[in-house]
């Protein structure tokens, strides 16, 4: 096992880009800089399909937790993506989000295998949202977003992402995004609840400026969401 984190880590160490470095460290303020390598997302792909095809045991990296590097960790994720068995997936994803600690990792994987497995993956979901752990929670939304808004979709989960209270930026973030999106695919349900202003006052005008922003939101729309933006009562 320590021989295949020794490969990786050499090979990382190999692709190492300080030139990517500033841009990197402003996307990512939350950790140590010390920690980046400074890879671009397209290498680190590559990288894990080579390994995938070179080393008979490299799915035994997903068992070496913590990783040093923000690199090992967009490996580790990578590798979870490539896992054709559902409940293995699901298990592996679950022992690696409690060392998750930024939003580039926690946003960079979604297993395709998950979409087919949509009751199971929904059931878990609503579970893992109530954790205390920033980036689970973040990356349970992010399941939402990206799987629950078309064809699985359910009414039930306006609801259910404005229940999650939390007073932190990178969940409430997450919350804006899953809100300005579900403007585009199921506005009736969403607009609906920001009448209603029942979302956290940083969601609710985060929300209405990303649908600002968006292309895919009707600009009636837009317009009619300005009436919904709340402001200090101080």
């Amino acid at each position: 096992m320590k021989q295949i984190e020794y490969l990786i880590r050499n090979k990382l160490l190999a692709l190492k880009n300080e030139k990517n470095k500033a841009f990197v460290a402003k996307l990512l303020p939350t950790i140590n800089p010390d920690t980046i390598l400074w890879i671009r997302t397209p290498i680190i792909k590559n990288l894990t399909k080579e390994l995938i095809k070179q080393e008979p045991n490299i799915f035994s990296y997903l068992d070496i937790l913590p990783h040093y590097y923000l690199e090992e960790n967009s490996i580790h994720a990578n590798l979870i993506e490539n896992i054709k068995d559902f409940n293995l997936a699901l298990k592996k994803t679950e022992a690696f989000l409690p060392y998750v600690d930024n939003r580039a990792v926690c946003d960079s994987f979604k297993p395709k295998i998950f979409k087919k497995y949509s009751k199971e993956m929904y059931d878990k979901a609503k579970q893992r949202t109530q954790s205390s752990h920033t980036y689970t929670i973040r990356y349970w939304i992010g399941i939402f977003l990206s799987n629950y808004l078309d064809e699985y979709y359910s009414p039930e989960i306006i609801d259910l992402i404005a229940n999650i209270k939390n007073e932190e930026y990178y969940v409430q973030m997450m919350q804006a995004w899953f809100y300005a999106t579900a403007l585009a695919k199921q506005p009736k349900e969403t607009i609906k609840l920001l009448k209603q202003k029942r979302l956290a006052p940083f969601i609710q005008n985060k929300t209405i400026q990303k649908a600002k922003e968006s292309r895919r939101v009707d600009k009636t729309l837009v317009e009619e969401l300005q009436k919904y933006k709340l402001y200090p009562t101080n």
